[in-house]
């Protein structure tokens, strides 16, 4: 099927164009043990631009992106964030990303394979058309079914459904971590029974929690703690501004701390989270993207005793001092990705949120005649807001509502 849309290439100078390509539409499962199936058309609508995005561009730029095209194809269809209309079945769905040959494709093992819908072996989103599994294109809440235009305010709300349902994986991760690495402390210290300590051990793991960055899956992951854990002192760290649109929102939305960390150095940065939660911190989360995360919690010693790190940046090395870190009996944890129920679950929570005035829109037509200059210049400039997103095909979104 030809189509028009922006796609990733490797080249130095142009990795990213718009243009006419070329969809295939080869047989994908879902899952392990299920029947693999062509896809079915569906019509790309609102769609939201991801730091992975920005990665993969710069990628094509160093020649990198071989194993990320659909096989036998030299170019990747971009995009993974986002509503889509399904045409045969005449209602609005959400991709779930990320399928295959695995039993669960969020912890894949060696003899499993996986596909991701516009990062990895499969062509995305930013396209006039595109093929998806049938399985694989999510329902919105029923009372969604009967519309033909979707309103804008809830379009900027579903395009986080991908980094939300990443968020809801993460808290489900940290929760059974936690309760593992501390039940037997907490069975101990209160002298009850393993049922009662495996549920205080839950609650303690999240008593003085820091995010450290405020990106997209930062704010979700900070969500998330504060839906399942009221008491929670969260604090949130990062660069912006404390008048900023993210940092007002965190604080009056989650009813989360935040520190300004513009203009301190590793050591005050450290120091200045320690007396804003009053203590060292239960779970560290690097959401950043910077080196500088592993260094506050380590070498500064923001994480405390039994704390979980939660590395949760693409690119960043983390590092530690064996010695300390053996001996205060913390965790490392990486997850990325969710399953289907993280994305349902999202997508029930997002519908009800106010995460759509985070959201600024950037025209198609602006996009489209350069789009690594939006990338590069708007998009992912200093000071863009926390989501960008475009209105694909105005024909299926009502932009007064």
């Amino acid at each position: 099927m030809k189509t028009y849309g922006t796609y990733f290439v490797n080249d130095e100078k142009l990795p990213l164009r718009y243009g006419e390509v070329n969809i295939i539409n080869p047989p994908r499962q879902r899952l392990r043990s299920e029947e693999k199936k062509t896809g079915v058309e569906a019509v790309p609508v609102f769609c939201g631009f991801c730091g992975t995005d920005y990665e993969l561009m710069k990628m094509g730029r160093r020649g990198l992106l071989n194993k990320k095209f659909p096989d036998g194809e030299k170019r990747l269809i971009n995009g993974h964030e986002g509503v889509v209309w399904v045409t045969s079945e005449n209602r609005f769905a959400i991709v779930l990303i990320r399928g295959g040959d695995s039993f669960d494709p969020t912890r894949f093992t060696e003899d499993e394979t996986y596909f991701e819908y516009g990062c990895d072996g499969a062509d995305g989103i930013f396209c006039d058309k595109g093929y998806f599994n049938p399985d694989m294109l999510l329902h919105l809440p029923e009372k969604y079914d009967k519309t033909e235009k979707l309103p804008l305010s809830l379009a900027k709300k579903l395009v986080f459904s991908d980094p939300y349902a990443c968020a809801v994986f993460q808290y489900e991760r940290m929760c059974d971590i936690g309760e593992a690495q501390n039940f037997r402390v907490e069975k101990a210290r209160l002298k009850c029974d393993e049922k009662t300590a495996r549920e205080r051990a839950i609650t303690k793991t999240f008593e003085r929690v820091v995010i450290f960055g405020l990106g997209t899956t930062g704010l979700f992951i900070g969500d998330q703690i504060r839906r399942g854990q009221k008491d929670a002192e969260i604090l949130f760290a990062a660069r912006s501004g404390g008048n900023s649109q993210k940092a007002k929102f965190v604080k009056n939305e989650l009813g989360c701390k935040y520190l300004s960390t513009g203009g301190l150095s590793e050591k005050e940065t450290a120091n200045a989270i320690k007396e804003m939660l009053g203590g060292t911190a239960s779970v560290f989360i690097g959401t950043s993207g910077a080196e500088t995360e592993h260094k506050i919690a380590f070498e500064h010693g923001v994480l405390g005793c039994n704390g979980i790190y939660d590395s949760f940046s693409l690119g960043p090395r983390v590092s530690f001092d064996t010695m300390p870190f053996g001996f205060k009996n913390q965790v490392i944890m990486a997850s990325i990705n969710f399953t289907q129920k993280h994305m349902e679950k999202a997508i029930r929570l997002l519908c009800e949120s106010k995460f759509d005035s985070l959201v600024e829109l950037i025209d198609k037509n602006e996009f489209i005649k350069d789009p690594i200059n939006a990338y590069e210049n708007k998009i992912y400039s200093k000071g863009a807001p926390l989501k960008t997103a475009v209105i694909w095909n105005k024909d299926y979104i009502d932009e007064k509502a």
